[in-house]
């Protein structure tokens, strides 16, 4: 689930700077850019947490992936009459050939996308989520000022490393302000580019775990690629799981591993041998909705039915 909060039009009664600028990947992107946002996500996480359930909501900004249409329909770059907008970057190159050019972003801008990551992270404790993950990796917003692929600027956002995580460290301080101590607050991180000539790099990547956790980040999403187009990725079984093993012996910082995690034993080894302090899960839900069951049986343990659900046991 990913909240739509900096470049939405919500801002252009406030500003003109964003104008017509949008955030969202696409314009049916799930959003908490108002209150009645607000109360629809609350009615749907007091249902969740009476299931027992922990809610948890990703916060992110598209970048110069954002205005596109919905990726089962191509993903092409939308104009703004079919609800599209006009992207916006650290620097003005395309993610590929045949996407839109998007604008450099001034400072103000910056800081202005800096408040509203706070002003959705606000909300979505106000909506009941107990977990916010903010997005950093496959080549959105946060991505682009991390990677000098991506990022061209000459100012206090680009250059060295400390420039190019500037943004990144802003967005989780004013995140961290919003949220409660006990409130846990994720980082999904891209570990590498795979690798591109002056990218992002796993050294970069330990480098910033470190940061990260002094800024009071719980826990760091460890993915990899979505900045640079055709990227070689030998995609495989745990394929990531090696860049989450490295920051958890080289830096303080908690880590989950991601990507193609789909067996119960598989996901078991990680944990047991300390790759990763936890193991994260998407498309495998999709493909199976009761993986935890079955995880549950094949390992020997236990997981929370809802009541409807008790005869499943």
């Amino acid at each position: 689930m990913r909240a739509r909060g900096p470049g939405d039009r919500q801002v252009e009664a406030r500003t003109g700077q964003l104008a017509a600028v949008e955030g969202r990947i696409s314009p049916q992107d799930l959003g908490l850019r108002n209150d009645t946002q607000v109360e629809a996500f609350r009615r749907i996480n007091r249902f969740l947490v009476a299931q027992g359930t922990v809610p948890g909501v990703q916060l992110g900004h598209g970048g110069r992936k954002a205005s596109t249409g919905q990726p089962w329909k191509g993903g092409a770059p939308l104009a703004p009459d079919a609800g599209g907008g006009r992207p916006v970057a650290p620097s003005p190159l395309p993610f590929a050939e045949g996407l839109a050019v998007p604008d450099e972003l001034t400072v103000d801008q910056i800081r202005l996308i800096v408040r509203q990551f706070a002003d959705a992270a606000r909300r979505a404790l106000a909506a009941g989520f107990e977990v916010v993950e903010v997005h950093g990796a496959h080549g959105y917003l946060i991505n682009e000022f991390l990677s000098p692929y991506s990022n061209h600027r000459t100012d206090a956002y680009g250059g060295d490393h400390d420039n190019r995580t500037r943004f990144a460290l802003e967005v989780v301080d004013t995140v961290r302000e919003v949220r409660p101590q006990d409130k846990p607050l994720f980082f999904r991180i891209p570990a590498t580019e795979w690798p591109a000539d002056g990218g992002w790099s796993a050294d970069d990547t330990v480098r910033l775990a470190a940061d990260l956790h002094a800024h009071g980040v719980d826990l760091l999403d460890m993915s990899t690629g979505g900045n640079v187009p055709g990227a070689r990725i030998p995609v495989e079984p745990g394929y990531q799981v090696p860049f989450a093993a490295r920051v958890r012996a080289e830096t303080p910082m908690p880590v989950a591993a991601v990507g193609l995690l789909t067996e119960p034993a598989q996901t078991a080894k990680i944990l047991l041998n300390s790759e990763a302090d936890a193991v994260l899960l998407g498309r495998e839900l999709l493909r199976d909705p009761y993986w935890a069951q079955r995880a549950a049986r094949e390992l020997g343990g236990e997981v929370h039915r809802p009541a409807p659900y008790h005869r499943s046991a």
